[in-house]
């Protein structure tokens, strides 16, 4: 079956990291064909020049778009002009607008509070030189006061312009499903794709998902903590079971497919083709 798909990448820190990216992004460019690779943001330093220097590289490079995100804590009005305005002469058409968290040490908020506010300010800025994408949460936002307070939250960014939305991983379909039932009785009618994260390292997932606001049931948490040592084992059944997730999304009518890739292709690859959502006809990267 074929279903639009994207990829999520973090800046390497080091130029062989960059080297190894090179590779991985020509790789599921050919196994794939994705809409648009994105490259999550630093919020200042050399962190957020590495951000700037893989969005360049994959976007003159791979052959396929850059979709950068961006984050507004911290910054000014000014600041966030002059990035959209260097995204635009790269040629980008896509940004993942963020509220973001604000960098240890800094106490000043800066200009936006809200990544409602961030996607107003593109529209300002930018007319519709861009396509906006924001962050959904089907389990709400771990800051949110409860479920309703952070779906108003959402539909905020969608009225300041938001094209489509993200959503951050989950293991629950019934999450997904509900998040987009609600959506459509408050008149949210923009594309929700799902954020889809493989299961590869049991401690590490836990921790970013009690970081984040990520849920994992009892039952999995239970079933990747019996694998103790056993990783050959965890991750094959932690593939069976983000397969079998990839494809429920598509039977409910998921709109596209978002892979947070922790920058390795094969996991990726393997899910798309077990889940039968691998392209029939590969592409050929770029010379």
């Amino acid at each position: 079956m074929t279903i639009p798909l994207s990829c999520e990448f973090f800046p390497p820190k080091s130029d062989e990291g960059a080297a190894k990216l090179r590779a991985i992004t020509t790789e599921l460019t050919t196994a794939l064909r994705p809409e648009y690779f994105s490259v999550t943001f630093g919020a200042g330093g050399s962190t957020q020049e590495r951000s700037f220097a893989t969005v360049t590289a994959i976007q003159l490079e791979s052959g396929v778009p850059a979709a950068p995100h961006l984050s507004c804590i911290g910054s000014t009005r000014a600041g966030i002009a002059a990035i959209l305005d260097q995204y635009q002469a790269l040629g980008i058409k896509r940004i993942v607008a963020l509220r973001g968290d604000l960098p240890s040490g800094m106490r000043d908020p800066g200009d936006f509070r809200y990544a409602s506010e961030l996607v107003a300010f593109i529209r300002e800025h930018s007319g519709d030189g861009f396509h906006i994408e924001v962050a959904a949460y089907p389990e709400f936002h771990p800051q949110s006061l409860n479920a309703a307070a952070d779906l108003q939250h959402f539909k905020e960014k969608v009225d300041a312009g938001a094209n489509g939305a993200i959503t951050q991983y989950f293991y629950s379909i019934e999450a997904y499903s509900r998040f987009v039932d609600d959506c459509e009785k408050r008149q949210i009618t923009i594309p929700i794709v799902p954020g889809i994260m493989p299961i590869s390292n049991y401690t590490q997932l836990a921790r970013f998902s009690d970081a984040c606001g990520a849920d994992l049931p009892r039952w999995l948490r239970k079933r990747l903590e019996a694998f103790h040592d056993d990783t050959e084992s965890l991750r094959a059944f932690g593939h069976d079971v983000v397969v079998d997730l990839t494809a429920e999304l598509v039977r409910v009518g998921a709109p596209s497919l978002h892979f947070y890739t922790m920058n390795q292709a094969a996991p990726i690859i393997a899910l798309c083709q077990d889940a039968g959502v691998l392209p029939t006809a590969p592409q050929t990267p770029p010379a």
